[in-house]
């Protein structure tokens, strides 16, 4: 009986597999069809980048003498040339339209890779303005995006709150936007993943209990549902073109 159960799980577990996958080569084409219609440079840079990449291992064989041994690898190297290549495009076109749009740096920041805690819209006004709360290994780091005569003081008070709780713990804060002093939004995950390591994992996780005393208070705070109904729907298409 157990076995036949075991089976089964393995049967479900492998049509689960199936499905996933055919759901991201689904999601890959959906996109790359949508980036193809809006981007015209896109089929003959991605054919350029195969082409290169996959002449230039053949041509070092051919000096070498081992070009029909190269031309497979060359030809797979190319291939992957092509979906990098799709993929900065997919992303630039992303982050082209989220750019400006309200909630904008919260939708960045939820797609970031790694063990980020991301709180979105712990301050904010009615209109638009918003800070948004990451805790990592480097610390606190605050993210304001809106008017900036505006931000500039809601990330100080939000600054200065958050000092209160967590101490000797560093406090990073950014401004998006495109403005002197500022972060702009397709810059906004590398900014914030280049700060050092400050803490360890421990010390988040305490870091994190203390924080949990302020959600009550940031509760009435609505943030946006997407700054781009299709920039939405590209975050699993992104992270899926990251896992190939």
């Amino acid at each position: 009986m157990a076995q036949k159960r075991d089976k089964a799980a393995t049967t479900e577990a492998k049509k689960a597999r199936k499905a996933a996958s055919k759901a991201k080569r689904s999601q890959i084409f959906q996109a790359f069809n949508m980036q193809r219609k809006e981007d015209k440079a896109l089929l003959p840079l991605m054919l350029g980048a195969f082409v290169v990449v996959a002449g230039v291992l053949f041509g070092v064989g051919l000096i070498v003498g081992i070009e029909w041994f190269l031309l497979p690898v060359g030809i797979a190297f190319g291939l992957l040339a092509a979906v990098i290549l799709f993929g900065r495009r997919v992303q630039k076109n992303v982050y082209g339209k989220a750019d400006g749009q309200p909630g904008a740096a919260g939708w960045a920041l939820d797609n970031m890779r790694g063990r980020w805690r991301v709180t979105s819209a712990v301050a904010g006004t009615t209109q638009g303005d918003f800070v948004h709360r990451v805790l990592g290994r480097p610390g606190v780091v605050l993210v304001a995006e809106g008017a900036p005569h505006r931000v500039k003081t809601l990330l100080a008070q939000e600054k200065k709150r958050m000092a209160r709780v967590v101490g000797d713990t560093p406090i990073y804060d950014f401004v998006v936007g495109n403005d002197e002093n500022q972060v702009p939004l397709r810059r906004l995950q590398q900014r914030i993943m280049k700060l050092p390591n400050n803490l360890k994992p421990a010390q988040i996780d305490a870091l994190e209990k203390r924080m949990s005393a302020l959600a009550a208070r940031s509760a009435g705070t609505q943030l946006p549902k997407g700054p781009m109904p299709q920039g939405a729907k590209m975050r699993s298409v992104q992270r899926a073109m990251r896992r190939r």
